[in-house]
């Protein structure tokens, strides 16, 4: 069971920490924050730099955390907040399946991301360093805060107004 979610953490941490580093850096094939930036801005998030900062840092932050097993459920929570706001944003209005942009996606790795809060497993920087943060009530607690966390930044979201006909 360790060994299995030592292999959900690797994959999971690590997948969102390079789509972190796409947004904040431009590394392996990203737009960095002014391109990431200018999709913010085209979604209502203003300032779309400001917004692609927050997102990349909870992508990338998250996924390091998540990949060393280190600080309990902030890693993950970080990562239930830019999936949370990603399916709200984008992929909510597509439907279900990822071949339609849907939600499939960012619903999965923010469900992984709630298992691996509530277990980190034998082979992670906390257990070696005897820190118990995963307890039920605090794990339940940091999911809720960070689901309350991308609601509100998705209600800070200002669309544009549909152009009107002439």
């Amino acid at each position: 069971m360790n060994s299995g979610f030592l292999l959900v953490r690797l994959l999971l941490g690590g997948y969102l920490a390079a789509h972190g580093v796409q947004k904040l850096f431009g590394w392996f094939g990203g737009h960095g924050l002014a391109g990431t930036g200018g999709f913010m801005e085209t979604l209502g998030f203003r300032p779309g730099k400001l917004f692609a900062l927050a997102a990349g840092l909870c992508e990338g932050l998250g996924g390091v955390l998540v990949v060393l097993g280190l600080l309990g459920p902030i890693g993950p929570a970080l990562i239930i907040v830019a999936m949370v706001v990603a399916m709200g944003a984008v992929h909510l209005k597509n439907g279900f399946f990822a071949a339609s942009n849907g939600v499939e996606m960012p619903l999965a790795w923010a469900t992984c991301a709630v298992a691996v809060a509530f277990y980190p497993g034998r082979y992670s920087l906390d257990t070696a360093l005897g820190l118990a943060l995963n307890g039920a009530w605090v794990v339940r607690i940091t999911i809720v805060v960070a689901v309350l966390i991308a609601l509100g930044n998705l209600l800070l979201r200002k669309p544009e107004a549909p152009a009107k006909a002439a």
